[in-house]
């Protein structure tokens, strides 16, 4: 679904991306992992347009996508959720739900499964997004994500500042939209526990580099949480 070939990225003379090669696969969890700074978030607002590439290329199923504007990108398939969530505060669940559909022809309804997914966005419609608890709003910003039905899922981050009993709630649903099998997921996390157990695949950076990638299921044979310890 998602192809990333040998991409460079700079901020001014600061060389950021180095021949970054990483791909993600309908069905299946790519797990992104490495200390900070290493350029994982740079990534992914180089895969949503955010920030350009300077050599590389970047495919969304089979279709070039490294030229095109972030709005055409999430047209074409893709749905993020940045770091910190970044919902709009003022704005009640339901409307932050409905700017996930800003691309959709005017109408278009949220998606009833969104809450059979996070059963407390339903019960919290006409709240306020900035008076929810921040697993409440990171579960609100997935959800957002997830109403235009993209293609590929990527979340940066998902389980930073939040509550265990959130977390577990997050992973089971991401476990499950990957195993629907018509969505791919690249998640890029810190917190190794969390990442092992929901990944397909892996691949981890340093110093703006891929250094290591496989199977999840070879992530402790590989040493992985070595690579990754701060």
């Amino acid at each position: 679904m998602l192809s990333i070939k040998n991409i460079n990225q700079y901020y001014g003379g600061s060389h950021i991306l180095r021949d970054v090669s990483v791909q993600a696969h309908l069905g299946k969890v790519t797990v992104l992992l490495g200390r900070n700074g290493v350029g994982k978030t740079t990534l992914l607002k180089s895969i949503m347009g955010l920030v350009p590439i300077k050599t590389g290329s970047i495919t969304l199923d089979d279709q070039a996508i490294h030229d095109a504007k972030p709005y055409e990108r999430a047209r074409a398939g893709i749905g993020f959720v940045p770091q910190g969530r970044e919902i709009f505060a003022r704005l009640t669940v339901q409307e932050n739900l409905a700017m996930g559909l800003a691309h959709r022809p005017a109408g278009t309804p949220i998606p009833p499964e969104l809450y059979e997914l996070f059963p407390v966005l339903k019960q919290m419609l006409n709240r306020r997004g900035g008076d929810l608890s921040g697993g409440q709003q990171q579960q609100l910003a997935i959800a957002r994500a997830l109403a235009a039905k993209p293609k590929l899922l990527i979340l940066d981050e998902p389980t930073e500042g939040i509550q265990p009993s959130i977390i577990k709630d997050i992973g089971r649903v991401i476990r499950m939209l990957a195993d629907r099998g018509d969505m791919a997921i690249l998640l890029v996390e810190q917190y190794y526990d969390f990442a092992r157990e929901l990944a397909d695949d892996y691949a981890v950076m340093e110093r703006g580099a891929v250094i290591a990638s496989g199977l999840g299921k070879d992530m402790e044979t590989n040493q992985v949480r070595q690579l990754v310890a701060i």
